[in-house]
C-alpha cells in the first residue's frame, strides 16, 4: 500500500468513529518511537520481586511464581477466546487446544525445574517468613477452572455428599474441592489463608460462575457436531496434563522441600498438602464425559506405560 493510500486509510479509520483524523496525525508527530523496554515494561517487570529475607534464592522463588501466573494468564486468554466465540471452526479449536497443552507442559517442566533452581536449605529458611501466604491463593487457577468446566465438576465425592438435592451456586462453592485445603471439616474452622483469599476473590468467583454457566469449555464440547477424534484427543490431553500431571509435579516439588528427610513440614498456608495436592483427592476433571468409568476411577493413580489416564 503506497503512502497516499495509507494516509487515506488512517483518515477513514477515524472518520468512521466520528473523530478528526488530523488530530491523531498531529499527535503521531509528537509520539516517541517505541522501544522494546517500554513496550514490555522491562524496567518495571524486573523490579517486581520484593524478597522478605536476605536469602538470594528467594528472589528466584518469587520469579518462579510470577512466571507461573503469566503462563496461567496466557492460558486464560486462549480459553476466553473459545468460550466467548460461538462459531470457531474445528481447525481453530485444535490450534487453541494445542496452545493450552503447550502452556500446561511449560507449567509442568518449569515448576519441576524448581528442585534445581532453589537451594533446599535456603528455601526451608526463607519460607518461614512467607506464612500465611500460599500458592493456594492463586485466583487465576480458580478462574481458569471455572472457564473450563461446570461448577459441579469442581466438587469431589466427599463434597457431593454434603450437598443438598438442588444446590445453588453459592452452596456449591461452600463445598468446592479447593476449600478442603483451607478448612477443617470436623470443626468448620477456616485457616487465615482461606479467610483472606475468600474475602478478596469469592464474589468474583461466584459472579464468573453465574456468567459462564452453560458456556464453559466443557459446554462447548457438548455442543460440537461430530467432533473428530483428533479434537477429542486434544481435549483429553489438556485435561490429563492439567489435572493429573501438573498436580503430581507440584506434589513432587512439595515432597522434595517439605518431606525430603521425612520431616513432614507444614505448608505456609496450613493445608494438608500431601492430601490436598494429589489429583486423587482433588478429583478435578474438566471433561468427565470424555473419560471411561475405569479411567475416572483410576484418576491420578500410577498407570502402566503407554496409558494416559
Amino acid at each position: 500500500m503506497d503512502q497516499e493510500k495509507i494516509i487515506r486509510a488512517i483518515a477513514d479509520k477515524y472518520l468512521n468513529i466520528n473523530e478528526n483524523p488530523t488530530t491523531y496525525l498531529k499527535g503521531l508527530l509528537e509520539t516517541k518511537p517505541l522501544t522494546y523496554w517500554d513496550y514490555v515494561e522491562a524496567d518495571t517487570l524486573l523490579t517486581l520481586q520484593k524478597p522478605k529475607t536476605d536469602y538470594k534464592d528467594e528472589e528466584s522463588f518469587i520469579i518462579y511464581n510470577q512466571i507461573t501466573e503469566l503462563i496461567l494468564k496466557m492460558m486464560l486468554n486462549e480459553i476466553k477466546q473459545i468460550t466467548e466465540e460461538n462459531n470457531l471452526t474445528e481447525k481453530v479449536l485444535i490450534q487453541k487446544l494445542s496452545r493450552l497443552i503447550c502452556y500446561t507442559q511449560m507449567l509442568i517442566s518449569f515448576f519441576d525445574s524448581m528442585k534445581i533452581g532453589i537451594d533446599y536449605q535456603d528455601y526451608n529458611s526463607f519460607r518461614l517468613a512467607l506464612a500465611p501466604a500460599s500458592g493456594f491463593q492463586s485466583a487465576q487457577f480458580r478462574f481458569l477452572e471455572l472457564h473450563c468446566t461446570s461448577l459441579e465438576n469442581l466438587i469431589n465425592e466427599e463434597g457431593k455428599k454434603r450437598l443438598s438435592v438442588n444446590p445453588g451456586i453459592e452452596e456449591c462453592f461452600e463445598h468446592i474441592y479447593w476449600r478442603d485445603g483451607g478448612i477443617n471439616r470436623q470443626t468448620g474452622e477456616k485457616t487465615y489463608t482461606l479467610k483472606k483469599f475468600e474475602e478478596k476473590y469469592m464474589e468474583s468467583f461466584i459472579s464468573l460462575a453465574k456468567k459462564i454457566k452453560g458456556n464453559t469449555l466443557e459446554d462447548k464440547i457438548c455442543r460440537l457436531q461430530n467432533p473428530s477424534d483428533e479434537l477429542l484427543t486434544q481435549f483429553k490431553e489438556f485435561d490429563r496434563l492439567y489435572n493429573i500431571e501438573w498436580p503430581l509435579v507440584h506434589l513432587d516439588v512439595a515432597h522434595y522441600y517439605l518431606n525430603n528427610k521425612g520431616e513432614n513440614k507444614a505448608s505456609t498456608g496450613g493445608s494438608e498438602w500431601k492430601k490436598y495436592l494429589h489429583p486423587q483427592s482433588q478429583q478435578r476433571k474438566f471433561f468427565p464425559g470424555l473419560w471411561t468409568e475405569a479411567e475416572k476411577t483410576n484418576w491420578g493413580r500410577p498407570q502402566p506405560k503407554n496409558q494416559t489416564a
